[in-house]
């Protein structure tokens, strides 16, 4: 129970870790507006006890001006701002703001004289003595906002770092999980191939040789599939490949096992030579000249259409284009396509155009993009031209 409840937590990290930040800004903002119109009523109570001063200035009479002092004392106690005064022996003679006990005890106001000391610049005043005052009740919340403000910054700081570990958690599970269903994709397509040519060799048929021709191919491609698991994390091998050739390769493969009853697909190459040619790993290149093919072919999967691959070249790169004549792709799903994960097809894991785009962009230093197409869908592949 409690693992699943952790790994629930796992899953939903990111969106929790929002939620938390969200929390946190909220409560902060409340304590930032609600403080600040404690400042206002501040701001608005200094100003009255400033016009009592001024008038009690200006007023000449004598009682006027000590019953305009005895106000200001009595508004200042009002703004609840703790205050000691002490003579010149430092003994307390005067408080105000402080709890009953220890107006009381002399022994606290000396201790309470030394922590306000401590907290704000005491007051030298002539014929009185020395003012100590403490922080206002605002000032206290202040602090307290301060300290939450603070707690917020460590949250979102720990939020965001636990999110970005469960995201990558996440994505590496899921990343295992699509190499695993891609490997037995691939280890799948020659192994049922090969049993139905097994099939047809205990049929008695009399196309042993081109059977048995169909058993080499897919024994050779099992061999390539391994090649290729085996060629990830290694250093990048720099063949001379010619694009071309690849490209009739692929689609001599693709071809004998293509639908022909039914839904008739065709498979064409369009490619003057053998080349041009490209520095890099064959088995790779091919890996992702395949997970291209494948996808049209599963965009066609249900209606007759055509396949081309297109092999050209412009002064700085080869390009091949793979092209279908199916439904196309979403608007929706097009600018997401070479994520992980996405996948047009019902139970697929979207490995394959991510896997594609890879090896092309990170591995080969080429570009991998989705064309405009008016009709079906156009991948386009380019890779640098073979230095001279």
């Amino acid at each position: 129970m409690a693992g699943r409840l952790r790994r629930r937590v796992a899953r939903h990290g990111p969106e929790i870790a929002l939620a938390l930040v969200v929390l946190l800004s909220g409560v902060s903002l409340w304590q930032a507006w609600d403080l600040s119109g404690h400042l206002r009523g501040e701001a608005a109570q200094a100003s009255r006890i400033y016009g009592r001063v001024i008038a009690a200035l200006n007023d000449t009479a004598v009682a006027a001006q000590t019953e305009a002092l005895l106000e200001v004392v009595r508004e200042i106690g009002e703004t609840g701002l703790p205050v000691i005064v002490t003579d010149s022996g430092g003994q307390p003679t005067a408080a105000v703001n402080l709890p009953d006990a220890t107006m009381r005890d002399p022994a606290a106001l000396t201790q309470l004289v030394v922590q306000f000391d401590a907290e704000n610049i005491p007051i030298g005043v002539p014929q009185l003595g020395v003012v100590h005052y403490g922080l206002l009740p605002v000032g206290q919340r202040l602090r307290r906002l301060g300290l939450l403000q603070l707690a917020l910054l460590a949250c979102a700081v720990a939020a965001g770092i636990w999110a970005y570990r469960a995201a990558v958690d996440r994505d590496r599970d899921r990343m295992w999980v699509a190499m695993a269903r891609e490997s037995a994709h691939q280890l799948g397509t020659p192994l049922m191939s090969a049993n139905a040519w097994v099939d047809r060799l205990l049929e008695r048929g009399t196309h042993t040789g081109e059977i048995a021709g169909h058993l080499l191919a897919d024994l050779e491609r099992l061999h390539r599939v391994a090649q290729r698991f085996e060629r990830i994390g290694r250093p990048t091998r720099r063949d001379r490949v010619a694009v071309g050739a690849m490209a009739e390769r692929t689609a001599a493969y693709f071809a004998p096992r293509l639908p022909r009853h039914g839904h008739h697909v065709h498979l064409a190459v369009d490619a003057p030579s053998a080349g041009p040619f490209v520095a890099g790993d064959p088995v790779l290149l091919e890996w992702a000249l395949e997970a291209l093919v494948r996808n049209a072919v599963d965009a066609l999967s249900g209606r007759d259409g055509t396949i081309t691959l297109r092999v050209d070249c412009d002064a700085r790169h080869a390009i091949v284009r793979v092209i279908d004549d199916g439904p196309g792709i979403a608007p929706e799903v097009r600018g997401r396509l070479f994520e992980p994960g996405t996948s047009t097809k019902s139970g697929g894991w979207g490995i394959g155009l991510a896997l594609a785009r890879r090896i092309v962009e990170e591995v080969h230093d080429g570009r991998l993009t989705l064309a405009t197409a008016a009709i079906g869908t156009e991948f386009v592949l380019r890779l640098p031209l073979e230095s001279a």
